[in-house]
């Protein structure tokens, strides 16, 4: 069986290497997951490439006489992972603008939705929804395991919570014919402070001029899953958007992209009231203050905190 191959590819600005691939088995055959962890780490992009064929994994449940020949065989998915997460010696990356797409026909279903997709280094995968229209919800709490259905033999069972409220999550394996982690590892460290303020490394003022220069900026948030419950040490990655550069006040704040907040674990999975989407306003000296949206309540509440932070420019 054929699928397309595996060459990283090159945009201007940078260039995608392939990091770590593994077979349907979810073994590794190229790369290594040393190599990927330690990219993430260092404030790496991260896309994931994965391989299925059309009739298995869109129209399972089509019949044969509904299906089109021409749309037979492999598909390749590549989808970028705006969060990324470092656990210790574990890694994974959620998508943070996707709704749900039917591929060949449009998006699925009409009815406006955000889908967040985790996927962590040996090819778990996790999916949570958040409805975006004011329709009618059950409360949260109803869970179920679903068996893996006689028409999709290649998806595991999968654990669903909530099922019926506003952020209906569930984990599960879907069998890939390959997945592929590319990262561009282009960004560089050049400051970190402790939640007190207290710098630990680099030089605010390069940090500065960077800006200045309309460089890119991307952050590592110590802790930042923590007030979602106990969990492991651990970083969450995030490509700033606006940033200003209080010269007098000798302190630099930057509002995150959107990101979704996992309580921290290992493997790394939605579960019922243990995560959240939320805009982080950082500033230097340790300071923040969180916006982040109840997925369940689809309210917003504004929270201060204070982390631990390492700052990388592009």
């Amino acid at each position: 069986m054929e699928f397309l191959d595996s060459k990283p590819e090159t945009r201007p600005g940078g260039a995608w290497r392939l990091a770590l691939q593994l077979d349907q088995e979810r073994r590794p055959v190229a790369g290594s997951r040393t190599d990927l962890i330690a990219a993430i780490g260092r404030g790496a992009d991260l896309r994931i490439a994965t391989e299925f064929l059309h009739e298995e994994h869109i129209a399972p449940f089509a019949s044969e006489a509904a299906r089109d020949p021409a749309l037979a065989g492999p598909v390749e998915e590549v989808s970028d992972f705006r969060v990324t997460y470092r656990i210790g010696d574990y890694v994974a990356g959620c998508m943070t603008l996707r709704q749900p797409v039917e591929p060949t026909t449009g998006f699925n279903g009409a009815q406006p939705k955000m889908s967040y997709f985790l996927y962590d280094l040996d090819g778990r995968q996790a999916g949570a929804t958040l409805l975006l229209d004011g329709s009618p919800v059950a409360p949260p709490g109803n869970q179920r395991i679903e068996p893996t259905p006689p028409e999709m033999p290649k998806l595991s069972e999968t654990e669903w919570f909530d099922v019926g409220s506003a952020a209906p999550s569930r984990n599960f394996i879907y069998a890939m014919e390959n997945y592929r982690y590319f990262v561009r590892d282009d960004w560089s460290e050049v400051f970190s402070h402790g939640p007190d303020g207290a710098v630990r490394g680099g030089s605010l003022a390069d940090l500065c001029e960077a800006q200045h220069a309309g460089r890119e900026l991307k952050v590592g948030i110590a802790g930042l899953g923590d007030a979602l419950g106990t969990g492991p040490a651990h970083e969450v990655f995030s490509l700033g958007g606006s940033s200003f550069h209080h010269r007098r006040g000798r302190f630099l704040e930057l509002l995150t992209h959107p990101l979704v907040r996992v309580r921290p674990a290992v493997p790394l999975r939605f579960g019922s009231r243990n995560w959240d989407v939320a805009w982080v306003y950082m500033r230097t000296d340790g300071r923040a203050v969180m916006r982040r949206l109840d997925p369940c309540t689809r309210r917003f509440a504004d929270e201060t905190a204070a982390f631990a932070c390492r700052w990388f420019v592009r």
